[in-house]
This record gives C-alpha cells, sequence and structure tokens, in this order.
C-alpha cells in the first residue's frame, strides 16, 4: 500500500497552468488586429449601459471595483460608444440684470448659437462705440440742441428786459454780485453814475452827504425790484430745468433712434422673449447713462489742482453690457462627457470670481461667474472619483443636492466667505448630468450604510469583476489585449511566447488556475517594462524571456524587505529550522503585503501542554497582539478537541500556543491547522518534521480549509529551504482546495519537477499529522478507543494522566476560581 506522503504529493504540472505558444493561433501581434473590445466585466457593462437608459431622477451610476480593474478606462469606452445618438445640450449664458445687478440673468440657446449670439452682441457695442460720439456731433445733433439753448437764452433775455423796464429811470440799477463761486442779479442805487451798495449809501446819508428823504425812497424801491428780480430768477431757474429735460429728451430720443436702427439685425435674429426683454433693458440702461456712454473717445482733460481727468475706457464702458458665455457647447458633436480628475468645489461647480478694485475692495459682477465640469456636463455625462470627491470640503453635499433638486446655483465655496463674500446669486440652472462615480466596493457600503441619500441619487451599481474564467475566449481577448496595447503606446510586437507569458501572469494575478485576472492596467505596465528589456537587448520582439526579466526586476525592486528577513534568518537571528524533528514545533507560514508586492516568510509556532482547566491560552491574545479572526481559530481548536477527546471525559489541560518571535499584531486563521499540528505533537510527544512548513485553516471536524496567498507562502519556504540547502525532502503542505490556486514561479516548479522540493495536499488534520509525524493519526473504535501507538492515542493517553492528575491534585477548584478561562475555554466544567 502507497504510504500517505507519496498519495497526497502533487507532481510538477499541478503546480502551475501553463499555456504552450503553439496553442496560440499567431505568430506575433503583428497577426492580431485591434479590437476595442471590453474583456470580462459583462456584469459591469450591462448595470452600466441599463443605468445610461434610464431617463428617470436619480438612475445616476456608482462604479465599483477594486483598484487596477480599469474602471475608468472601460466607463471611458461605453459613454464613448453609447453618448454619440444622444441630443447635444443647450449653450448656457449669463446677462446683466439691469434692474438688480446682483441676480444675473441666464440664457439658454441651442449648441452653438451663445457664440454667435455673444459675437452679435459684441458687434453691436462696437457700432454704439463707434456711432455714439458721430451723433453727439452731428449737424442734426447740434442744430436741434442750439435751437433749445436760443430759446432759453431769448426767455431768459426776455425776464430780464422787463425788469430792467422797471428800473429804468428809478435810480437803481441791476447788477451781477460775486456770492462765493456764483454770481446773482442784484438791484443796488446808481450814485453821480456809479452803482453802489445800500450800505455805503446809508453811510453817506449818516455824514449828511445825501439826502435821507432821497434815501427812503430808493430804499422802499429796491425792496419792491428785488421781488421782481427774485420771481424771475425762480422762472429762469424753472426754464434751466425745462431746458436740460429737453435737452436730455433730446439725448435719449436720438440715441434710441440710432440704436434701435443698430439693434434691428438683433431683433430680427433673436425672438425668444427672454433675450428680447434683455435688449430692451439694455438700451434703457443705457438711454439713462448716456452722460458715461458720451465720454466714449474722450481725451484727458485738466481738472482742478493741475490733476488730468481721465475719462473711463470704452471697454469699461461697455462692459454691463457685455454677454459671459457660461458654457459653449458649438464644437460638440455628441452630448459632453467630462472626467474630472480634479474635483474641488470650483472645478466641479463653478465659482464667481473677485478682483481687488485701486481702492482695496473686493468687487465683481456677472462676468466673473465661471462654470465647472458639473454645469460643462449639463445635458451629458459627469465621471468623478468617489475618494477625491468626499475629502474635498463641500463637493460631496453639493453634489447631492444639486442631484435631488436637479438644479445649481453657482457659488464661489470659500471658508473665508466672512472675509470676501460675492454678493451675486444668479439665477439658477436646470441639470440634468447623469453622474458617474468611481470607488472601492467597501466605500461605496460604507457610504451607502451611514448615508442614506446614496441610494437616491446612485439608484444603479456597476460591479467589475477582478478575474474572468478560463477558457479559449478569454485567452483571445487577452491576446488582442496586448495587440492592442503594442499599438496604442508605440511598443514592440510580442512574439507568441511573450503573449503567452502576459497570460500566465493574468492567471497567477487571478489566484486560481480557471481565472484570468482583469486587472488590466498591471498587465499594461508589465508589458511597458518587458518592452523595455526586449529593446535593450536589440531583440525583434518581446518574447518570454523578456516577461520573465520583467517580473524579475519588478520583484528585485521592490523585496528589500523580504531579504531582509531572510538574511536574518540565515544568520540565525530568527530561529527557522529546515531539517530534523521537534515536538510542539511547527513551520507556519505568513504573507507580507508591500501593497505593490507579496511575499511569504515561514514562522515558528510552538505549543506547551500542561496539567490544569485553563484550556488553551493564546499568547498572542493575552498580549493583545492577535485579531478577532485568530483568536476565533484558537477556539476553534477547543471544540476539535472535545470532538476527539472528551466524549467520555472531562478535558482537563493547560496549553499554549505562541508565534515565536512574532513583535507585530497577528490575525487570520490560516495557521489554525498549524497550531493544531504543534498541540497534538506536544500531547501525543511525537516530533514534528522540521522540514515542512503548513498552511491551512480547520474547522471543529477536523477538516483542513483552503487560505489565501498559498503561492507566496510555498515560494517564501522554499526559498529559506535553498539558502539553508535544499535536502531533496523539504516542502510545504497545504489544504487540498488550494491546489487550483496554485500558479507557483518557474524556479519552485522546476524545483519540484527535478525532487529538490516537494508539495503535499491534505484534507484533514488527519492525513496532516501523518504525514508530519509518519504516524497514523488513528481511528476510533467505539470499543477499544483509538490505536496505542496512533497520535490520536497517544494524545488521549495523555489527556486521561492530565485529567487524573488534576483530581488527584484536588479537582483544580482554586486554580479555577482564581482564572477564567479566556483564551480557549476548552476545560470549563
Amino acid at each position: 500500500m502507497t504510504s500517505i506522503i507519496k498519495r497526497r504529493e502533487l507532481n510538477h504540472e499541478q503546480l502551475r497552468w501553463t499555456l504552450a505558444p503553439e496553442e496560440l493561433s499567431f505568430n506575433s501581434t503583428k497577426d492580431l488586429a485591434a479590437d476595442e473590445e471590453i474583456i470580462g466585466q459583462n456584469r459591469g457593462v450591462e448595470a452600466f449601459k441599463f443605468g445610461m437608459g434610464m431617463g428617470l431622477k436619480g438612475y445616476n451610476i456608482f462604479v465599483t471595483g477594486p483598484a487596477g480593474t480599469g474602471k475608468q478606462a472601460t466607463v471611458k469606452k461605453l459613454l464613448k460608444n453609447l453618448s454619440k445618438s444622444d441630443k447635444i445640450p443647450d449653450d448656457l449664458i449669463y446677462v446683466n440684470n439691469f434692474k438688480a445687478n446682483e441676480s444675473p440673468i441666464l440664457i439658454r440657446m441651442a449648441a452653438g448659437e451663445g457664440s454667435i449670439f455673444k459675437k452679435d452682441t459684441h458687434d453691436f457695442l462696437e457700432s454704439i462705440k463707434r456711432e455714439v460720439p458721430q451723433l453727439f456731433e452731428s449737424q442734426e445733433y447740434i442744430a436741434r440742441k442750439n435751437e433749445i439753448i436760443e430759446l432759453h437764452e431769448k426767455q431768459t433775455r426776455e425776464f430780464f428786459q422787463g425788469i430792467e423796464d422797471k428800473v429804468k429811470d428809478s435810480g437803481l440799477v441791476i447788477v451781477n454780485m460775486q456770492m462765493g463761486p456764483f454770481q446773482r442779479p442784484d438791484v443796488v442805487p446808481l450814485v453821480d453814475g456809479e452803482p453802489m451798495r445800500m450800505i455805503q449809501l446809508e453811510e453817506k446819508v449818516e455824514k449828511g452827504r445825501y439826502p435821507r428823504e432821497e434815501f427812503e425812497k430808493l430804499k422802499e424801491k429796491q425792496k419792491e425790484l428785488k421781488e421782481d428780480v427774485d420771481n424771475i430768477l425762480s422762472q429762469v431757474r424753472k426754464l434751466q430745468k425745462e431746458v436740460k429735460k429737453k435737452s436730455e429728451d433730446v439725448d435719449k430720443m436720438m440715441f434710441m433712434t440710432l440704436a434701435q436702427d443698430l439693434m434691428i439685425p438683433l431683433r430680427d435674429k433673436y425672438t425668444d422673449p427672454k433675450i428680447v426683454k434683455h435688449f430692451d433693458d439694455m438700451l434703457e440702461h443705457m438711454s439713462e447713462d448716456l452722460e458715461t456712454l458720451r465720454m466714449i473717445g474722450k481725451q484727458p482733460q485738466p481738472g482742478e489742482g493741475g490733476m488730468m481727468f481721465m475719462p473711463p475706457q470704452a471697454e469699461a464702458i461697455m462692459h454691463p453690457y457685455q454677454v459671459n458665455l457660461l458654457v459653449d457647447n458649438s464644437e460638440q458633436s455628441s452630448p459632453p462627457v467630462i472626467f474630472e480628475s480634479y474635483p474641488t468645489y470650483r472645478n466641479l461647480f463653478g465659482s464667481i470670481e473677485r478682483v481687488m478694485d485701486r481702492h482695496g475692495g473686493w468687487r465683481t459682477d456677472f462676468t466673473k461667474i465661471q462654470a465647472g465640469s458639473f454645469i460643462k456636463a449639463n445635458g451629458g455625462y459627469l465621471v468623478i472619483n468617489l475618494m477625491d470627491s468626499i475629502v474635498e470640503p463641500g463637493v460631496w453635499p453639493t453634489l447631492k443636492r444639486s442631484l435631488k433638486t436637479e438644479k445649481i446655483e453657482i457659488q464661489t465655496f470659500d471658508p473665508y466667505y466672512f472675509i470676501s463674500p460675492s454678493g451675486l446669486k444668479p439665477e439658477p440652472i436646470d441639470m440634468d448630468v447623469k453622474v458617474v462615480v468611481l470607488g472601492e466596493p467597501h466605500l461605496y457600503q460604507l457610504l451607502r450604510h451611514y448615508d442614506p441619500d446614496v441610494s437616491k441619487i446612485f439608484k444603479v451599481r456597476a460591479d467589475f469583476e477582478t478575474s474572468m474564467d478560463r477558457n479559449d475566449d478569454a485567452i483571445t481577448a487577452v491576446s488582442k489585449f496586448v495587440s492592442n496595447m503594442v499599438k496604442k503606446d508605440k511598443l514592440m510586437d510580442f512574439d507568441r511566447t511573450g503573449v503567452a507569458a502576459i497570460i500566465e501572469q493574468a492567471v497567477r494575478m487571478a489566484g486560481r488556475q480557471e481565472k484570468i485576472s482583469t486587472s488590466f492596467p498591471l498587465l499594461a505596465d508589465l508589458m511597458g517594462e518587458a518592452n523595455y528589456f526586449a529593446g535593450r537587448n536589440g531583440s525583434e520582439f518581446v518574447t518570454s524571456y523578456h516577461v520573465d526579466k520583467a517580473l524579475s526586476a519588478h520583484r528585485k525592486r521592490s523585496n528589500q524587505m523580504e531579504e531582509r528577513l531572510q538574511e536574518m534568518i540565515d544568520r540565525g537571528s530568527i530561529y527557522i529550522n529546515t531539517d530534523g524533528e521537534k515536538v510542539g514545533q511547527v513551520n507556519g507560514l505568513a504573507v507580507y503585503s508591500l501593497g505593490d508586492y507579496s511575499f511569504g516568510k515561514p514562522s515558528r509556532i510552538t505549543a506547551v501542554t500542561a496539567m490544569g482547566k485553563e484550556g488553551i491560552i493564546n499568547i498572542e491574545r493575552e498580549s493583545d497582539m492577535s485579531g478577532p479572526t485568530h483568536n476565533k481559530g484558537i477556539f476553534i481548536l477547543s471544540g476539535f478537541l472535545r470532538q476527539k477527546f472528551a466524549q467520555d471525559k472531562p478535558l482537563s489541560l493547560t496549553a499554549s500556543i505562541a508565534f515565536e518571535q512574532s513583535y507585530g499584531g497577528i490575525d487570520g486563521d490560516s495557521a489554525s491547522s498549524t497550531e493544531l499540528y504543534a498541540l497534538l505533537s506536544s500531547l501525543a510527544d511525537v516530533p514534528i518534521r522540521q522540514d515542512i512548513a503548513v498552511t491551512g485553516s480547520v474547522n471543529q471536524k477536523g477538516e483542513v480549509q483552503p487560505i489565501g496567498g498559498v503561492n507566496e507562502k510555498i515560494e517564501g519556504f522554499y526559498l529559506c529551504c535553498k539558502h539553508a540547502g535544499l535536502t531533496g525532502k523539504q516542502g510545504v503542505m497545504i489544504p487540498e482546495p488550494n491546489v487550483k490556486d496554485l500558479m507557483l514561479r518557474k524556479d519552485v516548479a522546476e524545483a519540484v519537477k527535478d525532487g529538490k522540493f516537494h508539495i503535499w495536499s491534505v484534507e484533514s488534520i488527519s492525513q496532516g499529522i501523518e504525514i508530519l509525524t509518519g504516524k497514523p493519526a488513528g481511528e476510533l473504535d467505539l470499543k477499544k478507543g483509538y490505536p496505542a501507538d496512533s497520535i490520536y492515542g497517544k494524545a488521549n493517553v495523555r489527556l486521561i494522566e492530565l485529567a487524573e492528575g488534576l483530581k488527584k491534585f484536588g479537582g483544580g477548584d482554586e486554580t479555577s476560581k482564581e482564572k477564567k478561562p479566556s483564551s480557549g475555554g476548552c476545560c470549563s466544567g
């Protein structure tokens, strides 16, 4: 009968799936046509297409998948194909609200019309700038103004002629008196042919140089005439107001006549009521501010104190009438597709810029309103990264609010808003945008759990796979992917050995021989690195040699920690035996992950058993260095011992299990079978082979369960054995379900083929303990118990001894009181 160690050993063909280059139907990627097919994401693609087709509110799409599955590239391809037939969205324009400057008006126009409208408005304003100065210098304008002025002067002369007639021969005369900066008509006495103030004449009377009686008559007459002068001045002022109004009316009438003529082409072209009203309000505002318009083209003039008065520039005068083309879709042939790689509040939702004026104050207006990518994608599609949008202040709440209300009001998000607010409140924009968010699955789950709005605004989840079934179609698809990347990145062509090597690596990355990884960005990186080595060697094609070289170089760039740990093992700083036998000691295997690189290394696991009732003590747990999954594995060991040995007696023992020289945290149950082997060895007092490393979890029934990182673990122990010296007996024992996960490096597979290293698979603890000790586990006979020379038999005898010894020493009552079982709890009761 063949021994179990032979029956459970794997041959080298089971250790990795290989693709013979001859199985590929081409010689090199030159023979493959370009194909933009999306590979291995049928579930995600169908969900995405469903979300794209749903026009109802809230059917935005949440694309989930681990990093490296090509989510963004796939979404880009899908959007490129799905959006071609849709309607092109409108242009968006903001114009000044002449009735309320703080509330700019939004105008929507068909795609491409916005830029035309902006140019037409600019041309109209240029005409105004050119024609207005000419208008106010025209002969018609001057004649009309002169007519008004002449009429005013005639009426003024008539007023003053009447008063002069009254003053004549009265001994009084009308003179202009200086009153500050102004002159005012006044009535004063005429003495000896010279005008004289009344106060001066009164002094003459007091000195007897002028008759008092005559003085009193002049004084009375002056009073009467001054009232008449005041009345005339009042009439003159009223006349001046009328003249000013008539002059302004002429200015306004002539300007409006000119402006309306210039605007006829605009009015004929744009009939939307909102635009028509804008034209009316604009002309009304211009006509109310003609004084400013008339400064167009004026030269600097001397002012007070020798300073030059600088009239405003024409551009500044016309600034309120400009058009702010917020979104221009004139060059769009399909709805916009925007990938926002930096989703800050400003980049997504726009802003209202502010400038500092010459007085040091902040100012803004409708022309400073800027659109963000969310608004530019209106009528189309916006793609953002979930993590980026969550960590940016204000982005996630505003995105949710906008998607729920289907509106966006542009405002500047500024943590220091209290220092410099914009003051503008633009008219809100109706939004119709399909938002696609890219994120990791665990982030999606967390967000959906803690934010109830997520299920309302992201009703479609497109989940991307990390792998696909390995079949002929998949192999063909990956081959075409290699060909596409060659053409896209201008790489050297791959021969079929190079393509086969890429596909084999994709299988290893998938972690299962029946699967191929869909982490195409990582495969593309590998292709680029292999291309580098092929170019350096002057090869015509990239071959499997260059792919292997790239993998080896990547490993070398990333494995510094692996080498340092191996050096510590080699010099004896970390105790690892790769030959001999030890009681209660097994080489377990752990995986270290460094982000882009993972490797395995052995770790010594020991178990010590003694009399007592504390059960199994997990030293890692007692020192707060183990996680919940590892603790669960320890409790499972207790269940196994009860099932095997405590059906006819109480289970009474104290056992401690430790990962030796472990100074960091430990979690996971992949070493639970290893710990059980060490425990059984200690109980049975049977040594375990140190040239075999073990991995696998176990359940209470003793079945060995699959674990992760099996390739890295095997390769890690192989490296230790290689450094210590291969004896031809060393190897690794793995769970049977993990056989299909094997995709070992070629050097390890070759060592197994040559008989220098071995891999065994086991289904149960019974099989595993026999391989490790060379003794059978033992089958339970209900009458005779376990065979005396079996592992279970020896362990059972030892447990009986421990139970009787505990009873002999008083049953362990005080021990129970002193310490409750906290780690394994196998011996309570």
